[in-house]
């Protein structure tokens, strides 16, 4: 059996051949100035890396799709200071072939500590009503065990397993220290950024690469978010019209803007704050990804951004 080489290795292997095994992420045929070519991103827990089949692409590129297991032969190439792979061999793995844990990514943080803070921001909560209805949301251990382990994103940001809470507790930390800053109801803000994505534990599923669910793609993470808290909040006793309102507010325009996405425009303070909040540490840590997806140590630029359409320096 060949030493699976991982992609954060792939650096030590520039202008050899290797043989290894890797996860589809995205697969694409495009028009080259010559002919066609599959364009695709290999991904294993270490990272991902831009891959191409230049020759017979149609024809191998029909033997494998999204989300295969693939065992490649070809060759690391550097190509503008960026580590690509030139393939030139593809056989599709069955499941008796690999371990699933070695080509999901999966947070660097410790789910654990993540965990202890979610509860620790629902213990500080003075509100009752928003109180009881945070715990009747995550002490349903089977609900926390899917919100634990869920991606916050399909590809820009916290797009591996464990993202959702990484990312939750990042919004959630941003929002108590602003409000420390302006006057904002403490209790709500905090509320809505521990829930605003709440949703996206039914938005997505990874089997194995992670993809839209048909309800999310049908309905969304903020209405399947919405829905959720107003089902819990009917099951508590007198919870204040006006409160709630205010909380769906936050969860409904956490986006910012309709052209993302965002089912109202933010009109509260603590709206305002929870959109700018999430946008911060979706942004900053999507950059980071690019930045940390570079595997040649001697280059100056990230691979282009096509979201954002640039490139990042890194020096």
């Amino acid at each position: 059996m060949d030493e699976k080489i991982y992609i954060s290795d792939l650096h030590s292997y520039l202008n050899k051949e290797i043989i290894s095994n890797f996860i589809v992420t995205q697969k694409e045929l495009r028009e080259g100035t010559k002919d066609v070519f599959v364009r695709m991103k290999l991904a294993d827990k270490t990272g991902s890396v831009s891959a191409n089949i230049w020759n017979n692409a149609r024809q191998i590129g029909q033997k494998f799709n999204e989300g295969d297991i693939i065992k490649i032969k070809g060759v690391v190439i550097s190509y503008k200071s960026q580590i690509q792979i030139t393939v030139n061999k593809v056989r599709v793995l069955s499941e008796e072939e690999y371990d699933l844990a070695e080509y999901i990514e999966t947070t660097s943080k410790d789910i654990n500590k993540l965990s202890d803070k979610l509860f620790e921001y629902i213990e500080n909560i003075q509100d009752v009503y928003l109180k009881e209805l945070l715990l009747s949301i995550f002490e349903d251990k089977e609900f926390f065990t899917l919100f634990a382990n869920s991606p916050a994103a399909k590809t820009w940001h916290h797009n591996y397993l464990g993202g959702l809470l990484e990312h939750t507790i990042s919004v959630t930390t941003i929002c108590d220290f602003v409000s420390h800053l302006y006057p904002l109801n403490k209790d709500l803000l905090i509320t809505g950024a521990i829930l605003h994505d709440i949703g996206k534990v039914y938005e997505y599923h990874v089997k194995p690469t992670i993809d839209f669910s048909v309800e999310g793609r049908l309905v969304g993470h903020i209405p399947l978010g919405d829905k959720i808290i107003c089902e819990k909040a009917a099951k508590i006793n007198n919870f204040p019209k006006v409160l709630l309102m205010k909380l769906r507010h936050l969860i409904l325009a956490h986006h910012g803007e309709y052209e993302k996405a965002s089912a109202r425009l933010p009109q509260t303070l603590e709206a305002i704050v929870l959109h700018y909040s999430d946008n911060l540490d979706a942004q900053t840590v999507g950059v980071q990804q690019l930045v940390q997806a570079v595997k040649n140590p001697d280059a100056d630029w990230t691979e282009y951004d096509r979201l954002n359409n640039r490139y990042f320096y890194l020096k």
